[in-house]
């Protein structure tokens, strides 16, 4: 090297300001963020045992209990995204041994079946075709088969529009087996009717990047006494320091000792979002979603498409919706997102490649956004080929929200 060079690290690199473009968000995730979340991101920071703080963690788990339906004392945002919540729950509850009894028909189900394996747990499978919701009939059968200590479902299967109908059958079933029930909720968390305690489930986690139109960061994670004695009560740590709920239980507790440096501005943004849900009103917020979710609905029906879905188990928040045939459901993904600054997503797993995934959940659920993503959708596909009918598809969106 010459004696004028300036090597690579010495030589600080041209970046240029920071500008995203200005999307609106209607796939699985993450939603469009409330203004008013951002504005709570951008303010002072404090650090993560300083009083003020210490007060605000009281508010996020009263206002998450509120969220979940529950009283639950063990209810705290997790350090993390919703997969780290998730693995918090199977990380803790499964103990190595233990029989874990888990979905098949969906990603999330499928992820379930690793974060158990990794803790030890010997999995075993309820099988439905991916784009079905579990049948009562088969988990009975399959917990009388495995008699398992835990049993997991997805409430709201992201990869496959499913929601999960016949909560309180498949809870009573799994307690007449003395079996702990964890639900995925992140995709039904602030969107559609959920109720911890009414439904009897032990454990639930979720991203607040779904319904909740918060940035991914701190994602909600409620227990039951019940199973926080198990946690507790292990003879073998958990595998995951950081996710340790004995650890955690500590710096979230009545102690609020030290554990690790909590992401302020995340838990800022998380209060903004669920004070948002109770101005609302947690009611009034599932009937949101499901009126704008149904105008969706109807608009794409009407140009001429069908819903994976059935009426009985279709999931408000994340809309399936069946690709024609001879379309590249990708291609379509990205006209829209570049004609429309617009994102949807196509399908995962069994059905990549047969569905759009279209998300109406939380600040992203507007009449506005509809309008445009039947839009932006019946005009991509009509530019491929498809026979789709645009203007009948945004007629009925207006009728639905008349």
């Amino acid at each position: 090297m010459g004696e004028n060079a300036t090597s690579s690290a010495e030589a600080a690199p041209a970046v240029a300001e920071l500008d995203p473009p200005n999307r609106t968000l209607m796939g699985p995730g993450p939603s469009d963020v409330h203004p008013r979340v951002l504005r709570a991101m951008s303010t002072p920071l404090v650090g993560h045992l300083d009083p003020s703080f210490v007060e605000l963690m009281d508010e996020v788990q009263d206002l998450l209990r509120y969220t979940f339906r529950t009283d639950n004392e063990w209810t705290i945002p997790v350090s993390g995204t919703g997969s780290a919540a998730m693995e918090a729950a199977f990380g803790n509850l499964v103990e190595p041994g233990d029989t874990v009894l888990v979905p098949s028909n969906g990603y999330f189900g499928d992820r379930m079946a690793s974060m158990a394996r990794r803790a030890g747990g010997d999995v075993v499978t309820v099988d439905a075709p991916w784009g079905e919701p579990l049948d009562p009939a088969d988990v009975e059968s399959a917990l009388a088969a495995h008699d398992p200590d835990v049993f997991g479902f997805v409430h709201a299967e992201t990869s496959t529009g499913v929601l999960q109908p016949d909560v309180p059958v498949l809870t009573e079933a799994a307690h007449d087996h003395d079996a702990f029930v964890v639900a995925d909720t992140v995709t039904s968390l602030g969107g559609v009717e959920l109720r911890v305690d009414d439904w009897n489930v032990d454990v639930a986690y979720a991203g607040p990047q779904k319904c909740l139109s918060c940035p991914p960061g701190a994602s909600p994670l409620t227990l039951s006494d019940e199973a926080m004695a198990k946690v507790l009560d292990r003879e073998t740590d958990p595998r995951s320091w950081y996710l340790d709920l004995s650890l955690l239980e500590g710096y979230w507790g009545d102690e609020r000792a030290y554990h690790h440096t909590a992401p302020i501005t995340n838990v800022y943004a998380l209060r903004e979002a669920l004070r948002l849900v109770a101005e609302e009103g947690i009611e009034a917020r599932w009937e949101r979603h499901e009126r704008l979710a149904s105008a969706l609905k109807a608009g794409v029906e009407a140009m001429g498409l069908a819903m994976n879905a059935p009426d009985a188990y279709w999931l408000p928040s994340l809309n399936a919706v069946c690709v024609p045939e001879g379309v590249d459901d990708g291609a379509i993904c990205d006209a829209v997102l570049e004609g429309y600054d617009l994102e949807i997503a196509g399908g995962l797993g069994d059905l990549a490649g047969e569905i759009f995934r279209i998300g109406c959940m939380g600040h992203a659920a507007r009449p506005e956004n509809v309008v445009l993503t039947v839009t932006a959708l019946g005009d991509a596909l009509a530019e491929a080929g498809a026979d789709v009918d645009t203007d009948a598809g945004v007629r009925a969106v207006r009728e639905s929200l008349r």
